[in-house]
This record gives C-alpha cells, structure tokens and sequence, in this order.
C-alpha cells in the first residue's frame, strides 16, 4: 500500500506566469543560440532598443511612472516646492571667498579684475541671506506639516545652492524631501540631504517640470537666474490661464524681484491685467511664506489634511 504524501496546497493567487523579473535573470542561452545583445534579447532588457529615436514615447512614459510610482509608495500626497539659484553659497562658504578675495587684493597684478572679484564676493555674502531662509523656510514646513494628517514634503531641483538648503533644512527637521535632479552638460551631483529614495534624474525637462507641480500645494521662489525664471514664470503662466488650480507662489526677496521683473510696467502697457498680481505674493522671510500657505489652506486654524 503506498504511503500518501503531503503535498502543500497550491495559493489561489499564485502566479500563473513567470515575473519579468524571473525571465530577466536566466542565464544567457546555450552555445549556437543568438546571445544578449542580438535581437534575440528581451525588449525590456535591451538597453540598445530601449534608447533608438522610435521609443522616445515609451521612455517618456517611463519618466513620467517612475517618480509617480515611488512617492506613491512613500505616501507622498502634498509637497512644496523651493526654486531658486544653485550659484547662492552658503554664508560660511561665501564669507570664505570673501576672506580669499580680501587676500587677492593686495598682491593682485590687474587690480581691476581683484577689485571686481572682491565686488562678487561682497555680493555673493549679501546673497547667501537667501541660502538660510531657504534652509529655515524647508525645517519650518517640515516641522509644521507634522501636525497634518497628510504631511507637506519639500521638494527641490536636487542640485546645489538653494536647491541644497531646502533639502538640508527638511533633514535638519528630521523628515523626507525630494530632489528632481536632471541630466546637464557640466552636471553636479545631487546634494548630500536629499532622501536617497526620492532623489530621482530625468532626461526630459517636460516631464521634469510636471512632477514638480502634481503634487504641489505652494511653491516658493528664491532669487535665481534663468532656471528660476522658466520654473516661475510656467506656473504663473498655468495659473493665470486656469491650466492649473490656483495655490500660493511666494517670492521671496521683494528687493529682488521688483528689480529684475517690473510687473506694474507689464500692466501699465497691457501685457497682463492687474488681477494678474493676485497671482503671486512678495515674502521677506520663512515665516511669511510659511503663513502664507496656512492662511491659504487654513491650516493653523482647521489643521486639516492636505490634498494636492
């Protein structure tokens, strides 16, 4: 008589199919069979199909799911984003190339260009305020949106200057932030405080430019150059043309930005209209832009969580 064997049940959700993941990491197949790197390779391996000029709608798609499916997965609801320039140093940097271009002074050789540098260098201290509002306004939220049953996470362009002190100031405070970095000629690497699970790099600036405003509840702009301007002046764009749906833009640094951009000339010759001024408020500091978006929310008073 034979002995019957226990056979383990088979689970009513078990795969019926190898994952991709399985088939992925066979070995390569056997001699006098096409080998990896031949049209025989799985498609979503070949790293060669995968970037011809055909498939640039896939790796779009691709760029748009990646992010989306991780901040997903982390929870991620609501953010704020932080622009700004990556040439703002941080004061203890910029009062050091201060000291350096004191020094050069006296020994330069063309002492208009010593004299120039040192101008640079005085203006670069003065422009470092901005490097610690950011960092303030970053511990400031994250700190604050604790108390939201959907917390706010800082985002940033994942690079350096401003983009390093709003990431920096959301790991001062002990939470998460993200960095959307993107590929450039003269690339520098993300920085240091970004959390290495949210620091993702994208190829497409388009696609970029959406993930920073898909989960945005506020944006805030600090003084930048041309890669501030672009990030700013879409989003006002969006918002005046009801693309997207209204939400604080904070521009910090009323000295600044009157200067660079005369929005009442932009008005008075009919460029935009006056209640396009509505788009966008001038703050000084971390806490002003930070009320700002609690008034707007009514997040002192409700404490209620926020969807973006």
């Amino acid at each position: 008589m034979n002995e019957a064997r226990s056979v383990s049940p088979e689970p009513l959700a078990g795969r019926n199919f190898p994952s991709a993941q399985q088939e992925a990491t066979l070995t390569p197949p056997p001699p006098g069979r096409p080998q990896p790197g031949s049209s025989y390779e799985l498609a979503f391996t070949d790293r060669d199909f995968l970037l011809r000029e055909e498939l640039r709608p896939v790796r779009m798609q691709l760029e748009l799911l990646k992010p989306e499916l991780i901040q997903q997965e982390h929870g991620i609801e609501a953010t704020v984003v932080i622009f700004g320039s990556a040439r703002i140093a941080e004061p203890a940097v910029a009062r050091q190339r201060l000291a350096e271009a004191e020094a050069a002074l006296g020994a330069a050789a063309d002492r208009a260009e010593a004299e120039a540098a040192l101008q640079r260098a005085r203006q670069g201290l003065a422009m470092s305020a901005y490097y610690e509002e950011a960092r303030r306004f970053a511990a400031l939220a994250t700190t604050a949106s604790r108390t939201l049953a959907q917390p706010i996470v800082v985002v940033t362009g994942g690079g350096p200057g401003i983009m390093e002190a709003g990431n920096r100031g959301a790991a001062e405070a002990g939470g998460p932030s993200i960095g959307l970095s993107i590929v450039l000629p003269h690339e520098e690497a993300p920085n240091p405080y970004i959390t290495p699970a949210l620091s993702f790099r994208f190829h497409y600036f388009a696609l970029r430019k959406m993930h920073f405003l898909m989960r945005s509840i506020a944006l805030v702009c600090l003084p930048g150059g041309f890669g501030t301007l672009d990030e700013l002046f879409e989003v006002l764009t969006l918002q005046q043309t009801g693309k997207v749906r209204r939400r604080p833009i904070l521009l910090v640094g009323r000295s600044f930005w009157q200067r660079l951009i005369d929005f009442d000339w932009l008005v008075e010759t009919g460029m935009i209209s006056a209640k396009d001024l509505a788009l966008f408020h001038f703050v000084e500091t971390a806490e002003e832009a930070w009320a700002q978006i609690e008034a707007h929310y009514g997040l002192a008073a409700a404490g209620d969580p926020v969807r973006a």
